[in-house]
């Protein structure tokens, strides 16, 4: 599996507990999955969706979305 193809895996994992209301868990497994592909283990979204969910910013499923679908 590629890098890309890892990152679409991950999106989609991670979308569905969008889908289920839960953004705990979709953050928690957007992170746990992409650490497991060495292509995404160091992806920037990992500390930048780490401040944004610290300070506030992915507490909605909207804002988590948004964020999920928007970064390559």
């Amino acid at each position: 599996m590629t890098g890309h193809e890892h990152l679409a895996w991950c999106k989609q994992r991670a979308l569905e507990y969008c889908d289920a209301g839960d953004t705990t868990q979709a953050w928690a497994t957007m992170v746990s999955d992409l650490h497991k592909h060495p292509d995404t283990a160091d992806h920037l979204a990992i500390e930048l969706g780490s401040m944004l969910l610290f300070e506030g910013h992915l507490s909605t499923v909207a804002e988590m979305r948004k964020f999920i679908e928007g970064f390559r």
